[in-house]
């Protein structure tokens, strides 16, 4: 049987802020309702979707001096669902995934839904 041991190592562990908004940007993918991210600089009042590998783009985020981040997600959400829901659950799993799993403390998680997503029909 082995024994298991917890070990302290001393040091800081530092999470470039890309890290942060990628995982940002996945935890807001999860959310029902949200389609993808969108570019923060809408150009022609037209939202462009971001690709998966663009995610970062959609993010913008913002430190004070107490290391707290400020997460402004740039979104387009599915037509037909409640954008005051969609956004509030968003907002809380977003706020979840970094406190988590990175361990950084989340001042807001401020939503701005640049476009809506209408199915084409058939």
């Amino acid at each position: 049987m082995t024994e298991e041991k917890n070990i302290s190592i001393a040091g800081d562990l530092i999470i470039a802020d890309a890290v942060i908004a990628e995982l940002a940007g996945y935890a807001a993918l999860e959310n029902y309702g949200v389609v993808g991210m969108a570019a923060p600089n809408v150009q022609d009042g037209f939202a462009k979707l971001l690709p998966m590998r663009k995610l970062q783009r959609g993010i913008v985020l913002r430190f004070d001096d107490e290391n707290r981040v400020t997460v402004d997600l740039h979104v387009i959400i599915e037509n037909g669902t409640n954008l005051s829901v969609v956004s509030h659950n968003l907002a809380d799993s977003v706020r979840y995934s970094l406190e988590h799993y990175a361990q950084v403390r989340v001042a807001d998680v401020f939503i701005h839904v640049e476009g809506i997503h209408v199915k084409k029909a058939n």
